[in-house]
């Protein structure tokens, strides 16, 4: 059987799952089959954000209309690809932006337009919560917006019967059920990690704060919580409807229970486990990193919610993405139009990314900031985007676009930073959304916010095979890495390191481990080498900086990197050292604005060997663990 009739049999025989997703900018639909990484149709519907009553916000009307053309779009796309419409599908899973304000009455009427976690009216309601609580409830949070709403005696508070998010109300009038994904609960209010539901001592704390000012228990207004994998209802034949007026969309399809936009990014970065993180860039941008302890302390910087199995999440949140970036962008297309040179987007954003890179270190002096709403990391209650720079500085186009994507980035790094100071290990992290299209840029600037480096392919030449592992730095030479994919060590064996200073250090022994994913770099300066007694190494490296090197592999050879290096130079990597016993390797290295400036070794020498054979890219990750830690 063909792919092409193999999807197309797996869509009427409902061998498939939607996806909806109804992000900041984009209502999107998606149908996969029984292989989730291959997509077999998409369809969308662009819409924006508008300021009502000085609140951002978005009529609901649009949510159904948007909903309606996303599903007519995608339901066209099937019937072009494979000549078949759908009118039904396995499954079905709907996931929105995150926390915001949706309050309805006893008879399912919203009562004040939706307030969106842009809105940064809410702080009074956020500091007292937090004081209260004891953990940190950022502005954008539901229970901040109802209690700013009871702060300034609304009207509509005491006719309150529900509060749900966007997901959790599209989930809602879909199916007839009240629930929402735990993720997306964990943004409402917070969540208990012992019992996977709301927090009952904090829901009994906020009714005694509310007292009489209210007249409903706050556990009556929240949707029930569910985590991923538990049934959520059924898709009703109002709303079908409401999914395809059309009436060819039968009603009762199996659905997930609702998710924020972090849960799935979460999942679609496979980053669900502790010290895994990824970043999502949009309108907003902001960092989910998987604890595997609790934070020491509360923060402003950081929020606490879970993946949509109820793990928690740090959550470095920034309301200002890449907007005001594409502002800019649009800017030069337009430009590009009336020069009679029109430029499409991706073309546009490719051209001036790719100038960005030829811009100054300080951006030639100019400062862009992207707040085009408030900020609260930042200490902004409103947004004013700006580009300032001196009489003085080098205004070019490459010096404009870096300082574009440093101010993308900016605000994210102050909250790692806060991360960082916790003590939190990453052993992975990834980046998702438009803005890392073109290749090799945004990712660039990303890596200095989260405090990590970036350094050319290093040259490679094998050597005949040997024995040993010899790993040498000579003055000025920097090894750093940061993991991808964990994974215990499998042996041990015996080794030494000797030298110190700004003598050589040579760490001398056999190390077998299996290797998985993992980025590493070896950099040596000119006059500098640096020696590995291993075989498999990629042909390309990354550069990282602030992570935990975790290795595994097998098979023994010995190589040569040498970046610019004259091989006179690699002499002193062929000395040798005696053995010593002991059971595991820990080196702790601290890096500064010059490389690698500290470097310690404790225990005792694993064995190591690398598989045969080339890996193109390795992705951070070991289980040498070896630490670096420090700013760069």
């Amino acid at each position: 059987m063909t792919a092409y009739a193999g999807a197309a049999a797996q869509i009427r025989e409902a061998r498939t799952s939607l996806g909806i997703e109804l992000g900041s900018t984009r209502i999107k639909a998606c149908l996969v089959g029984e292989d989730p990484s291959v997509v077999l149709a998409v369809g969308e519907f662009e819409w924006e954000n508008q300021l009502v009553d000085g609140r951002w916000s978005y009529a609901l009307d649009d949510v159904w209309a948007g909903l309606a053309a996303a599903y007519a779009a995608l339901a066209s796309d099937v019937k072009t690809r494979y000549g078949v419409r759908p009118t039904t599908f396995g499954a079905i899973g709907v996931s929105a932006m995150m926390h915001g304000y949706l309050a309805f009455d006893a008879n399912d009427e919203l009562l004040v337009p939706f307030r969106t976690w842009r809105n940064t009216s809410t702080g009074p309601a956020a500091a007292e919560l937090t004081a209260q609580f004891g953990v940190n409830i950022p502005l954008r949070w539901s229970i901040a917006h109802l209690h700013q709403a009871v702060i300034d005696a609304e009207p509509h508070v005491a006719a309150i019967t529900t509060i749900t998010t966007l997901a959790g109300y599209v989930h809602w009038t879909l199916t007839g059920e009240r629930v929402l994904g735990i993720g997306d609960a964990s943004g409402m209010f917070p969540i208990d990690d012992a019992t996977r539901g709301y927090d009952d001592a904090l829901v009994q704390t906020y009714d005694r704060l509310v007292g009489d000012r209210a007249p409903w228990q706050l556990a009556d207004l929240l949707p029930e919580v569910l985590p991923a994998g538990r049934a959520a209802g059924v898709l009703s034949t109002q709303g079908a409807a409401l999914l395809d007026p059309s009436g060819v969309l039968a009603p009762g399809i199996l659905f997930c229970p609702p998710e924020g936009d972090a849960g799935t990014g979460m999942v679609a970065t496979n980053s669900v486990a502790p010290r895994a993180g990824n970043v999502s860039a949009g309108t907003s941008i902001f960092a989910m990193v998987v604890l595997e302890r609790p934070l020491a302390a509360v923060h402003e910087e950081l929020d606490v919610v879970t993946t949509p199995a109820g793990d928690p999440v740090a959550m470095v949140h920034c309301n200002n993405g890449a907007s005001e970036l594409a502002a800019w962008v649009s800017i030069f297309r337009r430009f590009a139009d009336a020069a009679g040179q029109p430029l499409s987007a991706d073309a546009a954003y490719s051209a001036l990314f790719t100038e960005a890179l030829d811009g100054e270190a300080d951006a030639g002096g100019i400062l862009a900031y992207n707040q085009l709403a408030g900020e609260p990391i930042a200490g902004l209650d409103e947004g004013r985007p700006l580009v300032v720079r001196t009489n003085d500085s080098r205004f070019t186009l490459g010096n404009l676009m870096r300082a574009q994507l440093y101010g993308v980035f900016a605000t994210l790094s102050l909250g790692m930073s806060v991360l960082d100071e916790e003590g939190v290990v990453l052993d992975r992290m990834f980046a998702h959304g438009g803005v890392f299209r073109t290749a090799g840029v945004a990712q660039r600037f990303l890596a200095a916010a989260l405090g990590a480096s970036w350094a050319p392919a290093a040259a490679i030449a094998a050597i005949p095979s040997a024995s040993r592992v010899k790993v040498t730095l000579l003055p000025g030479s920097v090894i750093t890495a940061q993991a991808t994919n964990a994974a215990e060590r499998t042996s041990s064996a015996s080794g030494v390191m000797r030298g110190s200073g700004p003598n050589p250090i040579i760490l001398d022994g056999d190390i077998p481990v299996t290797l998985r994913t993992a980025r590493l770099t070896l950099q040596a300066p000119t006059g500098g080498a640096l020696c590995a007694g291993t075989s498999g190494f990629p042909r390309k490296f990354g550069f990282a900086r602030n992570g935990r090197l975790r290795l595994r592999a097998s098979g023994k050879a010995t190589m040569v990197l040498f970046p610019s290096v004259p091989p006179a130079a690699l002499a002193g990597c062929d000395s040798g050292a005696g053995p010593a016993s002991g059971a595991g390797i820990v080196l702790r290295g601290r890096l500064g604005k010059g490389g690698l400036t500290h470097l310690v070794l404790g225990g005792g020498v694993p064995r190591v060997a690398l598989p045969g054979g080339l890996i193109s890219e390795l992705k951070i990750g070991l289980t040498l663990n070896v630490d670096f830690t420090g700013k760069p």
